[in-house]
């Protein structure tokens, strides 16, 4: 993107709403949906609204990239599977702004560098922390470690329920939604595929 194009896309960004905007939209939702913003139990909804969802999408402030950045080679000459498995996420479906909540595998071979494992389950936090689809989620994952660590391949596979599904529309709980991403050699080599797939027990 050049100079130009940059300014040109800066310009158009919108603008962020303070806190105090923000937390008068809570209340107009409040109004709107039959409630009175002004009762007691209600005054401070708005403020304990707006901390919450602060916190839900943190994921915004962060880079997927940034937090893979320290790697380590000193690892013995170890070249296979490593693994996280049954990782917790609680992600928000950005078309209704209601929860999905799961867990992801992530799986990488390293070629010459390997990464702390505490970053993997931070990297899934990063992108679950905004609003998201899971196909979209699955992606970011994986690019993320390809680009950071440049595997000979990488996997992942993301399950969970969609609040979305289960508490509206056709109200369906306890469904699950799996999304999964292969590459490398992961996408070439069948019992590979298959090693990660049992080991997850998928």
């Amino acid at each position: 993107m050049d100079k130009n194009s940059k300014i040109t896309s800066l310009s158009r960004a919108p603008s962020i709403p303070s806190r105090e905007e923000a937390e008068d939209a809570v209340r107009t939702i409040l109004a709107w949906i039959g409630e009175d913003p002004g009762r007691e139990g209600l005054l401070e909804t708005p403020r304990r609204f707006i901390d919450a969802y602060k916190e839900f999408f943190k994921g915004y402030n962060e880079d997927g990239v940034d937090v893979l950045s320290k790697t380590f080679s000193e690892v013995g000459g170890y070249d296979d599977l490593v693994l996280l498995k049954d990782i917790q996420f609680n992600s928000f479906c950005e078309h209704h702004m209601i929860p999905f909540i799961g867990k992801a595998h992530v799986a990488y071979l390293p070629s010459n560098r390997v990464v702390g494992i505490s970053k993997i389950a931070r990297l899934v936090d990063i992108y679950a922390q905004r609003l998201q689809t899971q196909e979209t989620m699955t992606a970011e994952i994986a690019n993320a470690l390809s680009q950071s660590l440049n595997p000979r391949g990488v996997a992942i596979i993301l399950d969970a329920e969609h609040m979305c599904m289960s508490l509206r529309g056709v109200k369906k709980d306890q469904v699950s939604t799996i999304t999964t991403r292969f590459t490398g050699e992961f996408e070439t080599n069948e019992a590979l595929r298959d090693r990660f797939m049992k080991l997850t027990n998928n």
